[in-house]
């Protein structure tokens, strides 16, 4: 229990990614990429339960052996593409509830961000707590501005979506937010009823560009192997 509320742990690992075989549990420095997130999550000593969803027994054993539990197995639609996060939080916590385990907040955490750690995740609960919020959604600066965001013609030529007949110097650009997908915590009664982060009161939880790599491509696996090798990068941001 911390501070007075039950939390449980979601770590959502399907076996069937088709960009990188077998990516949650793929080594990196010699760990599966699945193990970061759950000795994270024991490290922050918030979690009552950490509950590992995933539709492989090899996935299952693996998360028990780094300290999650595996009640059970997702079954095989919800471990499709087509399966939403949704999809898969309402099973884990209907089948906790069969077994008699209620828990007052959830967090969602995807393997997938192996630099979001402990304090990272403290953090976040310490926002939902302190500002009697619904839900707590992780993001950072985006990597991109939206002044810069462009289509293509069916003819294939360049459409620009701002004007370019007033110069704008970057500096004065407000800064732009984007989701990194490190952390999704809400209350479970508030989730339960509108099965959504977003439909009431939504605070972010600020993350520094290199913690919220989200590995999607052998490219952001490169960048965050090297980033966990040396953990003591000095970071500007």
């Amino acid at each position: 229990m911390y501070r007075n509320k039950t939390f449980l742990a979601i770590i959502p690992a399907r076996s069937g990614s088709k960009g990188i075989i077998d990516k949650n549990i793929r080594e990196i420095n010699h760990k599966p990429l699945l193990a970061y997130t759950l000795e994270a999550c024991k490290r922050s000593g918030i979690f009552d339960d950490i509950v590992v969803s995933t539709d492989s027994v090899k996935y299952a054993e693996i998360a028990e052996r780094f300290g999650a539990s595996v009640p059970f197995l997702r079954p095989k639609e919800l471990a499709t593409d087509q399966a939403s996060s949704n999809d898969v939080i309402l099973h884990v916590i209907n089948g906790l509830g069969q077994l008699g385990n209620v828990f007052d907040c959830f967090m969602l955490l995807q393997p997938t961000s192996p630099l979001r750690n402990e304090i990272h995740m403290m953090k976040s609960a310490d926002i939902l707590l302190e500002n009697d919020a619904d839900s707590v959604v992780s993001i950072c600066k985006s990597d991109s501005h939206s002044y810069l965001t462009v289509e293509l013609t069916e003819e294939g030529r360049l459409k620009a979506l701002f004007s370019d007949k007033k110069q704008v110097r970057r500096q004065d650009i407000p800064p732009n937010y984007r989701i990194n997908g490190a952390i999704y915590l809400a209350l479970t009664s508030y989730f339960m009823k509108y099965k959504s982060f977003y439909e009431g009161k939504t605070l972010p939880y600020l993350m520094n560009i290199f913690d919220s790599i989200d590995i999607d491509d052998d490219f952001q696996l490169k960048i965050a192997e090297l980033l966990l090798i040396d953990k003591n990068l000095s970071n500007p941001f």
